[in-house]
């Protein structure tokens, strides 16, 4: 016990000692921290509620994104095909808060600046604490579902299994844009949208190592590298498998390579355990701060935030990016809260985020875009940018759960992390 305390206090250290060193700088999207609470632990949910409820907004200032990656010093662009008279009832309103949304995860800053610059500087877009995840944004979304003030989120993007459950809780509400037609049907082999317009995914990814070869000489390439004594102290999450998404993803991936399939994630926990058995694992919440420094040299993220981090550091230190195999594709979903007080707004942002000008600003970002395949063929996607992108076969071989398979899969390593593998990890300082 003793020994435990001393190494969260430890972890908690670093982190700190992280924030100060990057105040000003880039930072790594902190959106993960509490991605994806299971689905039967409401309780945990409505006890963070009021925490993200009462925290200050923070006001995004338009067209300045200093440090964020692709979009710094990007300026927006008018997106014309939202309809002109929702940008009018969106000026009425004057503000869209947001949630869960780094401008440097996915490259969310470039949309930030063409929200602004398509509803003009009249519009607040309101940002509320970047580092909350998909339980704490329907956490948020209950908690203030009788407030119309800037502290409801109007809108959330949510790790995939989250649709569902957003629907059951009645946190969502209905609507089918300019581009619901032109979705396709499915993504990654799953639903693209709700047949009744509660959601619809934007974007997806796959699960990469991404290594600080400053610290790293020899990069592992896969599952099993990890497990090497050459990498102590080294290997980290982005956030708690009990509450983080793209760490719960992460266990779940690692299960893949380990005997388990998409309806048996027991072995991602099983090899978590043998990973912090042999003190490779650390328990800190790492970002970019942490793996610039060596803290966390060697980081499981989704494709695109490990590049967000290796554009972000621009080679100092270099970062190396590695497809395990096999990996795992995750999607994430847009929708619309059931209360949001700026409705109109709201409807905008979905209008923006699957506009080609949206689209394209996740692709920079690293991401795969729902309608990547039909801008392609259109050829509105730039060359330059096309070469970001994993290799069509590496997204192809990577394997997506169901629905249902996802609900169980974080149900099980949300509820069975401290009982397996018994280490707890402290939530980034914002």
């Amino acid at each position: 016990m003793n020994k435990k305390f001393a190494f969260q206090l430890f972890a908690l250290f670093v982190i700190a000692a992280t924030v100060l060193s990057a105040c000003g700088g880039a930072e790594s999207p902190a959106k993960e921290s509490s991605e994806g609470a299971a689905t039967e632990a409401p309780a945990a949910v409505v006890t963070e509620a009021p925490v993200v409820a009462t925290e200050a907004p923070v006001v995004v200032a338009p067209a300045v994104f200093a440090g964020t990656g692709v979009a710094q010093g990007y300026n927006g662009t008018v997106v014309s095909s939202v309809p002109a008279d929702l940008v009018a009832a969106c000026q009425k309103e004057g503000m869209l808060t947001i949630i869960a949304t780094p401008p440097n995860w996915a490259n969310y800053g470039e949309i930030f600046a063409d929200f602004q610059a398509t509803v003009g500087s009249g519009v607040e877009l309101n940002s509320l604490d970047p580092n909350a995840g998909s339980a704490d944004e329907l956490a948020a979304i209950e908690a203030n579902k009788g407030n119309t003030g800037p502290q409801a989120p109007d809108i959330v993007d949510v790790g995939y299994a989250y649709g569902a459950q957003g629907i059951a809780a009645g946190a969502y509400q209905a609507y089918k844009g300019t581009y619901s037609s032109k979705l396709p049907a499915t993504t990654l082999g799953i639903p693209t949208a709700d047949p009744n317009g509660m959601w619809s995914i934007g974007y997806f990814g796959i699960m990469v190592i991404e290594t600080n070869t400053a610290v790293v000489q020899n990069p592992p390439k896969n599952w099993s590298d990890l497990l090497k004594p050459e990498y102590k102290g080294q290997v980290a999450l982005t956030g708690d498998p009990q509450a983080s998404n793209q760490a719960i993803m992460a266990v779940y991936a690692a299960g893949l390579a380990n005997g388990g399939s998409l309806d048996n994630a027991q072995p991602g926990l099983d090899y978590f355990k043998k990973l912090n058995d042999a003190g490779n694992f650390v328990p800190v919440t790492a970002k970019v701060g942490t793996l610039a420094q060596g803290a966390t040299p060697i980081v499981l993220a989704w494709n695109y935030n490990a590049l967000s981090d290796q554009q972000s550091l621009a080679g100092n230190p270099e970062i190396e990016i590695d497809y395990p195999s096999p990996s795992i594709g995750g999607a994430y979903i847009q929708a619309i809260s059931a209360y949001a007080p700026h409705l109109n707004c709201a409807k905008v942002w979905m209008e923006v985020i699957n506009s080609d000008e949206g689209q394209l600003a996740w692709i920079k970002g690293g991401a795969s875009a729902v309608s990547q395949a039909d801008m392609q063929t259109r050829g509105v996607i730039p060359a330059d940018v096309l070469k970001m992108l994993p290799d069509p076969a590496v997204l192809a071989a990577a394997v997506a759960p169901t629905v249902d398979q996802l609900t169980a899969a974080k149900t099980l390593i949300t509820g069975g992390w401290m009982s397996t593998v018994g280490v707890s990890i402290p939530t980034a300082t914002p």
